[in-house]
């Protein structure tokens, strides 16, 4: 038999290096877990601010599962562990509210179901890019147990009975244990691997109550309380070797 020619060489060299990129390519799965971490902020009558009591930030950890239902759109459960924190003393203007002195604390356990739409239709990296910004929102229901505290300055509110009587009533109520919660937000995706990817995300929670911290009546009845959160996070994407698989051939 002859030697082969340049033409034969070239193909076999080919082939190799095909089989070479088969080993190294993965059938990745439409199912991915992913962890975050970062501060969960209160928005309510306790602070002045209409960003929130960034005074009060507490931490939170959140996990999720979540399917890929095409390269634009993710179903995503969340799980958010947490605290909120108000507390009017912190705050010496406008003067009412150093004098009203209300506060509370709650943890947070939230359950969530999210629909996530990726900007650019890249949910499996589908054209290359390493980052991909993408939009969600959902429902869910958060459990909390709320603790509050009053030390009302009753000779400053004295020509206001509105306060007094309002406080009266809020502390005839029990605050609630679960919360209808609408989670909007935005993030961002940076692939580090095709498997994994690093997050950044800001979540806002609307809600239907105002007795999150506890209060209403006594401060502002006609305003619903919200929370927020901004996290840091990781996601995995499940994945194997394709059914091209070879042994790898050194050379």
């Amino acid at each position: 038999m002859g030697k082969p020619n340049k033409a034969g060489v070239f193909t076999i060299a080919v082939l190799i290096g095909s089989i070479g990129i088969a080993t190294a390519q993965l059938n990745l799965s439409n199912w991915q877990v992913g962890v975050n971490g970062g501060l969960l902020i209160y928005q309510g009558d306790l602070t002045p601010s209409a960003l929130g009591s960034y005074k009060t930030l507490k931490p939170m950890l959140g996990f999720y599962i979540s399917r890929i239902l095409n390269p634009s759109f993710i179903l995503r459960t969340n799980l958010v562990f947490g605290t909120l924190r108000g507390n009017e003393s912190l705050y010496k203007k406008p003067i009412y509210r150093p004098q009203r002195n209300l506060s509370f604390s709650s943890p947070v356990t939230e359950v969530s179901e999210l629909l996530v739409w990726n900007m650019f239709g890249n949910n499996s990296n589908e054209i290359g890019t390493r980052f991909s910004p993408y939009l969600f929102g959902g429902a869910g229901v958060s459990f909390l147990n709320v603790s509050r505290t009053s030390n009302l300055n009753k000779t400053f509110f004295a020509n206001e009975p509105r306060v007094q009587v309002g406080l009266a009533r809020d502390l005839t109520r029990t605050p609630p244990k679960a919360i209808l919660v609408l989670p909007v937000g935005a993030g961002v995706a940076y692939y580090l691997t095709p498997q994994l990817a690093l997050t950044a995300e800001t979540n806002f929670r609307y809600t239907f109550t105002d007795y999150i911290d506890g209060f209403s009546q006594v401060a502002n009845p006609s305003k619903k309380d919200f929370y927020q959160s901004h996290t840091i996070g990781l996601v995995f994407k499940f994945g194997e070797k394709s059914g091209l698989d070879c042994p790898v051939i050194k050379h």
